[in-house]
């Protein structure tokens, strides 16, 4: 299965899915292969997100991805960044991430950095929300926004308080919607999922969601009794209540991921309050 709904992919890009499908992997984990094409021999691949080591996903990558010059991780989580040293060692290149204990043999990524593999031009963008250290990469010559786990194919993703927090998230949100209003992107290739072809009406419905939610919440504060203020944040019962309330009508086995969001959203509006 490939994250392109026809099966095919543009010229710049393939994907080897890792199998690792589950409730917050969705059908695994998105290894984008990005290569510039080239009549004088085969260029080197910028690999992304080289994720997990479940079922010889690295054997797999070493062996299909040829020459390799650099390796990005779009934040830390193991599902993304597992293999990452490995890969690299294997393929004798780097590996850049914005956490600087995640980059082997180079300097951290920083925000708006022009990366060029041979001729493959990448556009480092900071990313803030889902963790501290979420990056995406703006891919100019097909438009496109490789997300990591910011947005993902299906559904909506969960902001990981602690490290994830609510605030940076918006902004990060809006400033892929800049990237969409400039004519710079028009689809979004995530880590997580299906492409996205129609980016702009992806991250409207992206803020539209989290507002609501964040509505919901203020509900459930309302129906439980518990005033907005400062101190509600540290409330450890709080979170899987305001769950119970708000997401009663989705699977439990997901609630451990809603408690998670919810917490940031607690933080978020005990600043405001």
């Amino acid at each position: 299965m490939t994250p392109w709904s026809g099966g095919a992919f543009p010229p710049r890009a393939d994907c080897l899915l890792a199998p690792n499908p589950g409730v917050m992997t969705l059908d695994g984990t998105n290894t984008w292969v990005l290569r510039e094409p080239s009549s004088a021999g085969q260029a080197r691949a910028v690999v992304v997100d080289p994720g997990p080591i479940e079922n010889g996903h690295l054997d797999r990558l070493v062996e299909e991805t040829g020459e390799v010059g650099l390796v990005l991780v779009t934040h830390h989580h193991f599902d993304h960044s597992e293999v990452a040293a490995a890969f690299a060692e294997a393929k004798g290149c780097a590996v850049r991430a914005l956490d600087p204990a995640y980059c082997l043999g180079a300097e951290p990524v920083v925000d708006g950095e022009e990366l060029d593999v041979d001729g493959l031009r990448l556009r480092v963008v900071t990313t803030p929300g889902h963790t501290a250290d979420s990056i995406s990469l703006v891919l100019p010559a097909q438009k496109a926004l490789l997300s990591g786990d910011m947005v993902l194919g299906r559904g909506t993703t969960v902001v990981a308080h602690p490290d994830g927090q609510l605030g940076p998230y918006f902004d990060s949100i809006e400033k892929m919607r800049a990237l969409v209003a400039a004519g710079e992107v028009e689809a979004i290739w995530p880590a997580h999922g299906p492409v996205l072809d129609d980016a702009g009406a992806v991250l409207d419905h992206y803020l539209v969601h989290r507002r609501e939610r964040l509505g919901q919440v203020e509900a459930a504060l309302r129906e439980l009794g518990e005033p907005l203020t400062p101190e509600l944040a540290e409330d450890e019962t709080l979170p899987r209540r305001v769950v119970e309330v708000v997401y009663a009508d989705v699977d439990q086995a997901v609630w451990f991921a809603a408690e998670m969001s919810v917490r940031a959203q607690l933080a978020y509006l005990a600043g405001a309050g």
